[in-house]
């Protein structure tokens, strides 16, 4: 076996044994939310102006035990993606999707979702946390480029 298929097979067992810890997982910045209660409504704008990236807002205030259903549209011409945790968590994911660039890694997890140009998606989340929190796009160079937003949870 070459090492770099080596590497992809480690990578890839390590990722499955991470999704396979999600099914269980607590997340930091609290749970899944209940589709079928009522949530209040963000609608985040995933775009590009220029050299930037920016989601519109930028902060969120969140009251703790509400349940949000942020409404993603992605108006930009590249896909982006809204991965909610903590910065260092998001810092920590950042670095191992620029190192597995080859991979193609997609999001659809309960706290985060990949789009591709031009369409929308929805993530209905519980904050049952205090705290500051961040949405961010983990693609290789649009953290970077500005594209993350700040969540605070009173």
């Amino acid at each position: 076996m070459m090492k770099s298929d080596l590497t992809a097979v480690t990578f890839a067992l390590g990722l499955a044994a991470t999704m396979s810890a999600a099914a269980s997982e607590q997340f930091s910045a609290g749970e899944p939310g209940d589709p079928k209660q009522p949530a209040r409504v963000v609608k985040v704008i995933m775009r590009e102006d220029g050299k930037k990236m920016l989601f519109e807002p930028a902060y969120i205030n969140v009251h703790k035990g509400e349940q949000i259903r942020f409404v993603l549209n992605n108006d930009g011409t590249e896909s982006h993606e809204f991965v909610l945790a903590t910065v260092v968590e998001n810092r920590k994911h950042a670095q191992l999707m620029k190192k597995h660039q080859h991979m193609e890694m997609e999001h659809d997890d309960p706290n985060a979702k990949r789009l591709t140009p031009f369409t929308e998606g929805e993530i209905v989340w519980k904050f049952t946390r205090r705290g500051t929190f961040e949405y961010a796009c983990l693609i290789p160079g649009h953290h970077e480029a500005g594209m993350h937003g700040t969540i605070d949870v009173k």
